[in-house]
């Protein structure tokens, strides 16, 4: 093949990917995408936010999604034990969009590549990159080998990787460090739903929580799959014998919810396993690249904040790039790593008080506060830059602040209700 020039060079085809593509190929930029896997192809990362709406609307996406009829996601179910608690994102404090969409990756990220390809975007399956350089002005030279082992190489000003769990830059550019996200292990599945309820139960997204480090996800498509999968710390998914499979019928019989459901049916394919699947980077950029996505940050599944990241980092590394393009000054250190980081930061606030049982708390124990409840339902729907949202300003305190609360005035009552009892 012969080697090529162009003004960027996005890696990995994925939502981030797209975006990126989408608005940089609105822009008349010369661009050209390289994915290492053939699509379709299967990937973790099925639930959507309402902010990622806004990314797929600004950059042309949004009705040909609409079209395809994927799964309506209007809320997020939590359970524990007998007790329910649920979001619903028509009644979140920030405005913006009040539903999205529950999606079988490999049919989603192959219905946005096929809209690019019509467009126009070039787009390369099968094709690796093995090799990078760059330039003391950012120019990159970028050494890729196709599914038949040639290569050639790619000249570009700007590199967007948007690799995911591929995270090709980190590794080829050392970029790589510890999360700060506790150490957990994933093993899921898809199921074809045989007995699934007729109407919205059937189609709600719920988290099971099984205890404070071990959860289940249920994800209906509406194709009749649904997804489901296990979060747990290392030691407890070691702890159940057997290959995957054993694992995770097993696992399944720890919920009390939805065991009955699924316990005769059969995995579409054996389940996967990823431990310590929170990673994080040095920095999120450097002359002439930005790293989007999950090749730059991946935080937990809990919340489903995966897709929302990569789009919003996507799009908005895509924007820079076109300005710089146009020989506009660009602060990216302000612009694109501050700002993002602020957001994940936020949304990491969220996943480690999950873990430490405060917003567990918040959630079974102290959700009867309408306000509250809209302030945290506007996190949970990927609005987490709105300062006005009190639970997005104070993130790092506020969470357990209100738990404290909650456990003190649920202390109170037993208290009361204990000295009632004796006095009887």
């Amino acid at each position: 093949m012969q080697d090529i020039e162009i003004d960027v060079l996005i890696i990995g085809a994925g939502p981030s990917g797209c975006v990126a593509a989408a608005y940089l190929h609105n822009k008349e930029a010369n661009i050209k995408v390289i994915e290492k896997s053939e699509f379709p192809r299967f990937v973790i990362g099925e639930s959507l936010l309402p902010r990622c709406m806004d990314h797929f609307e600004e950059v042309g996406l949004l009705d040909t999604i609409k079209e395809y009829g994927f799964e309506i996601k209007s809320g997020a179910r939590f359970i524990r034990e007998d007790t329910f608690c649920e979001f619903d994102f028509s009644k979140k404090h920030t405005e913006g969009y009040n539903w999205t969409w529950q999606v079988p990756r490999a049919d989603f990220d192959l219905l946005l590549t096929d809209k690019l390809k019509e467009k126009g975007v070039d787009i390369a399956f099968g094709h690796e990159v093995v090799d990078v350089e760059f330039e003391k002005n950012g120019i990159s030279k970028t050494t890729v080998k196709t599914k038949t082992k040639e290569q050639y190489v790619i000249k570009a000003k700007y590199i967007i990787d948007s690799s995911g769990f591929g995270r090709v830059l980190p590794r080829l550019l050392d970029l790589d460090k510890p999360s700060k996200i506790p150490k957990h292990s994933s093993i899921f599945t898809h199921v074809e739903d045989i007995h699934r309820p007729e109407g919205r139960e059937g189609t709600l997204i719920t988290f099971d929580v099984i205890d404070k480090d071990c959860w289940l996800w249920v994800i209906p498509f509406s194709n009749g799959k649904t997804s489901i999968g296990y979060v747990c710390k290392n030691e407890v998914l070691d702890n159940f014998e057997g290959n995957a499979t054993k694992k995770l019928q097993s696992m399944l019989k720890l919920s009390k919810y939805y065991h009955e459901r699924f316990k005769d049916v059969d995995f579409l394919f054996e389940p996967i396993i990823i431990k310590n699947y929170s990673k994080s980077v040095k920095k999120l950029f450097g002359k002439g690249f930005a790293l989007t996505g999950n090749s730059a940050e991946f935080l937990d599944p809990v919340f489903s904040s995966g897709v929302t990241f990569a789009t919003e980092s996507g799009l908005l590394a895509a924007k820079l790039i076109v300005k710089e393009l146009n020989n506009e000054a660009v602060d990216w250190q302000k612009k694109y790593a501050d700002y993002i980081v602020e957001g994940t930061t936020v949304f990491s606030s969220y996943v480690k008080e999950w873990y430490t049982g405060n917003l567990q708390t918040v959630f079974f124990e102290g959700t009867n506060n309408p306000e509250i409840k809209k302030q945290i339902c506007a996190v949970l729907a990927g609005y987490v830059w709105d300062k006005t949202n009190p639970f997005v300003k104070n993130h790092d305190r506020l969470i357990g602040t209100v738990a404290h609360v909650i456990r003190l005035e649920n202390s109170q009552e037993v208290a009361k209700y204990q000295k009632s009892f004796f006095l009887k």
